[in-house]
């Protein structure tokens, strides 16, 4: 078959289709990860304990499939049902599901068109339009403030009132890239405003002053998103949920893969929820770091955008950010840069241990002599 033929397998939207693009991965040792926004330290030995003792005649088994214990526990946590609450293969897969469950694939039309939209803002993650675009549907981004707040709902209203008619809306609070918290306040009145469905993407909430987990009890038609991912130390695992209404959760259940959390990843999940003193104590650390990083980067002339994440992002001095992205590899340090308009003359910086943020503020001192 030529090669022409074989393009013309795979269909056009696909075709077409700009990936996500992840933070690069390390190829050689002794790298420095400040790119992908991991914790930088490990799970409660308790969990990694709990994990090898299930590596057992059990991997022969199917995981249980709704992912129940660990709803119920979660449930328990967030003072809910299980019903208001499904499990993911990491969020990412839930906001997928969300597209699938809650967009109409194809254009717009006149009469009912938001139903093909997914709204979001701009910049925030960048896995949102593309979901949009894999599924047929619209990818609207509505720009935020030019220092990355949230516009207010009476600016939304003279500009864009058409956002409040997407079939759904991605939040993400904190933001990322920005780091910025978003007001629960300011979260309540948006979320009133809508007439879609809407997602409060919380990856990074447990690095924050405040979270909006009551806003998905609070409104039937707001769903909130946690990750073990960002604050717990499972990325390996990739474990996501949503909490909400038990008529968007049901919704949700039904095109849910089967079996789509593996069981290692639950029985990690669950040993976490047995930990979470441990890991509250881990949050205070990484934002005492994130503060003292900020300070020292602002004397040394970068812009630092306040933060309530993991992570830092912050204007260079000297010389473009894209350079400074090449100068910190060079000594082996990776750092994240987007070359999206808005972000480009920024780099993102992931809150590492102490001992690598010494060494990243070392070698930027460095940078900056030289």
């Amino acid at each position: 078959m030529r090669e022409q033929d074989r393009i013309q397998l795979v269909r056009t939207l696909v075709r077409k289709l700009q990936p996500y693009i992840p933070g690069e991965q390390p190829r050689i040792k002794g790298l420095i990860k400040l790119n992908t926004n991991e914790n930088p330290y490990p799970p409660a030995p308790s969990v990694l304990e709990t994990v090898r003792a299930a590596v057992d005649g059990r991997l022969r088994l199917y995981p249980n499939p709704t992912c129940a214990p660990l709803r119920e526990r979660l449930a328990k946590l967030h003072r809910c049902q299980p019903e208001n609450i499904v499990v993911g293969n990491g969020s990412d897969e839930l906001l997928a599901m969300a597209v699938r469950a809650f967009v109409e694939p194809g254009h717009p039309y006149n009469n009912g068109r938001f139903r093909h939209t997914v709204q979001y803002f701009d910049p925030s993650y960048s896995l949102y339009p593309v979901l949009a675009e894999m599924h047929g549907s619209v990818a609207s981004a509505t720009p935020l403030n030019p220092d990355f707040t949230m516009p207010t709902l009476q600016e939304l209203r003279r500009g864009r009132a058409h956002v409040f008619n997407a079939a759904l809306t991605f939040i993400t609070t904190p933001n990322a890239p920005s780091g910025r918290s978003i007001p629960l306040a300011q979260l309540d009145k948006l979320c009133g405003a809508h007439r879609g469905v809407v997602v409060l993407d919380e990856a990074y909430v447990d690095f924050a002053g405040e979270n909006a987990m009551s806003l998905a009890l609070k409104y039937s038609h707001v769903l909130v998103a946690r990750t073990f991912s960002k604050a717990y130390s499972l990325c390996f695992q990739r474990v996501g949920y949503f909490v909400g209404n038990s008529g968007l959760i049901g919704a949700l259940h039904k095109i849910r893969d089967s079996y789509n959390v593996n069981g290692l990843g639950q029985v990690a999940a669950l040993a976490t929820l047995d930990a979470l003193p441990c890991y509250r104590d881990g949050f205070k650390r990484i934002i005492a770091t994130r503060e003292r990083v900020s300070r020292e980067l602002g004397l040394l002339g970068f812009e630092v955008i306040p933060s309530a994440t993991n992570f830092i992002m912050a204007q260079p001095p000297k010389f473009p950010a894209a350079e400074w992205l090449k100068k910190l590899r060079d000594r082996k340090i990776l750092v994240r840069w987007f070359s999206q308009p808005a972000v480009e003359e920024y780099l993102r910086i992931t809150i590492g241990t102490d001992e690598e943020m010494d060494l990243f503020l070392k070698e930027t001192r460095s940078i900056l002599k030289k």
